[in-house]
């Protein structure tokens, strides 16, 4: 079984959905200009598939509109959806076929524009519609992922909001010192919008403070104790990102090798605590344990999913999200997966190598891991 490597990750900035750089640049222009980038100075002839997470975007194919303007014409594309894991869902796609020996090499990556994307509609259902991702119930409501999975995933985990709050901080404060110290420059490349180039994520708060999260108002003030804010939840995104994943045997340079992977279930109610599960699942799939990773990123959907992570499995909480996630970066819902495995590439390669797990939970109870090992550059 040849090996699956990465020999190119890149991602677009990430932009704050409805009012930031992207809010006029659809998810179409912003996956035809991630998967150029990522094709360049490959040889057409050797991709064969774009893998694009796409989300709740609802068909269309962006794969293939992207690869036609790469000027991949002979390359088909596939859409690929597992909700907040889609983008990771890509990466573990193309790398199963590479590792099968089914294909050679694939671009595979998520484009997530909410500020562009579509109003749905359904018969019967006034307004907008919104698909849901498991059947409706009180305490796991499919369209109120606050209560699903942050506030669930605190309460059986006994997380308070001062320490949501706290790593709330921690991330923004993380993702402004990467900015500022230049660690996304290798992984990122600026989108052409109608506002001129946007060059740099504009999500994470330069400003904020433990008293500014503090006097924030809880979203459901009438449930007694709850403690999700929009100050420790993730933002509403716009980004891109993808990776070219490869037979080793091709002889590319490589930045990573997939080592492994696993996805899991469990009671929608229990979403937030998913990477619990996925995490241990594909260390044991790579013969590996938790004190085999150097760097892990645990996307925050909501804080309480990172804190109730590093809580149960005993991380280290300094190797946690070292550049930020998704309170500060933002999670761009399609694109996240791949930007994470996108982050922690480069953040291992400028730190000498090592080996780095990418996990996050998703909608309807999902959650999902990936294991990567990056040698010394």
């Amino acid at each position: 079984m040849p090996d699956a490597v990465l020999v190119a990750a890149l991602r677009t900035p990430i932009g704050t959905a409805f009012k930031g750089s992207l809010r006029d640049t659809t998810a179409h222009q912003l996956a035809d200009r991630i998967v150029t980038a990522v094709a360049e100075g490959l040889d057409p002839d050797l991709v064969d598939d774009v893998v694009l997470a796409e989300s709740h975007y609802g068909g269309g194919v962006i794969a293939r509109h992207a690869a036609v303007t790469a000027g991949l014409t002979q390359v088909p594309g596939v859409a690929l959806n597992r909700h907040c894991a889609a983008g990771l869902a890509a990466v573990q796609t193309a790398a199963a076929s590479v590792r099968a020996g089914m294909d050679r090499l694939v671009l595979a990556g998520g484009v997530n524009s909410a500020s562009t994307a579509p109003k749905l509609s359904f018969r019967d259902v006034e307004g907008p519609w919104v698909p849901p991702s498991h059947p409706d119930r009180p305490d796991a409501p499919n369209l109120d992922m606050s209560i699903t999975v942050g506030w669930n995933a605190a309460v059986r985990a006994g997380i308070t909001r001062e320490e949501m709050d706290d790593w709330a901080l921690r991330s923004h404060r993380n993702a402004v010192r990467a900015l500022d110290e230049g660690r996304f420059k290798d992984e990122t490349v600026s989108v052409e919008t109608p506002h001129g180039p946007f060059e740099a994520d504009e999500h994470p708060r330069r400003d904020t403070s433990a008293e500014r999260l503090a006097a924030l108002k809880p979203l459901h003030p009438e449930i007694e104790g709850f403690s999700i804010t929009a100050g420790n939840a993730c933002g509403a995104n716009d980004a891109a990102a993808a990776v070219a994943v490869a037979d080793a045997g091709l002889g590319l340079p490589a930045l990573a090798i997939v080592r492994s992977w696993a996805s899991v279930a469990a009671d929608p109610a229990e979403t937030g605590l998913t990477p619990v599960l996925a995490i241990p699942k594909a260390l044991r799939r790579a013969g590996l344990d938790l004190d085999d990773v150097d760097l892990f990123e645990i996307n925050e959907a909501f804080a309480s999913v990172a804190v109730a992570a590093v809580r149960r499995l005993g991380l280290d909480p300094d190797a946690v999200n070292v550049n930020g996630s998704g309170c500060s970066l933002g999670h761009p819902v399609a694109a996240t997966g791949t930007r994470m495995v996108v982050s922690l590439v480069h953040e291992l390669r400028r730190r000498g190598g090592g080996v780095a797990v990418a996990a996050m939970c998703a909608g309807g109870g999902m959650g999902s891991a990936l294991v990567l090992e990056v040698p010394a550059p």
